[in-house]
């Protein structure tokens, strides 16, 4: 696996595409931080959309149960293997720390 960050500029054209890879995957969502310590958010549900919107400069994950919002991120990184997504962590200006791990992995190339 590698981890690379992924330029702001394709912050909304990635999600895209990886959403549209999302039949039946699965994802855990671990929030960290310095106040708060590693907390999982949600335990391997099905995931049905990662969202960039630059105007209102949020990312958003829609998983079983949950919608989750991730104001003013400032970095994003992806773990990808040869041809796998494996995960996504995202930093937000509070330096709070998300990570999506997927279960079901994405092919890369379509992603």
């Amino acid at each position: 696996m590698a981890t690379r960050e992924l330029p702001k500029s394709e912050w909304q054209s990635y999600f895209d595409n990886v959403s549209r890879q999302l039949k039946a995957a699965r994802a855990e969502l671990e929030v960290a931080s310095m106040n708060l310590g590693d907390q999982i958010e949600t335990e391997w549900v099905s995931i049905y959309g990662m969202t960039y919107d630059p105007k209102d400069d949020l990312v958003e994950f829609v998983l079983e149960g949950l919608d989750h919002l991730i104001r003013r991120p400032k970095q994003i990184f992806i773990d990808e293997g040869a041809e796998w997504l494996v995960s996504v962590e995202i930093v937000d200006s509070d330096d709070v720390q998300y990570i999506a791990k997927l279960k079901q992995v994405l092919k890369q190339s379509e992603a």
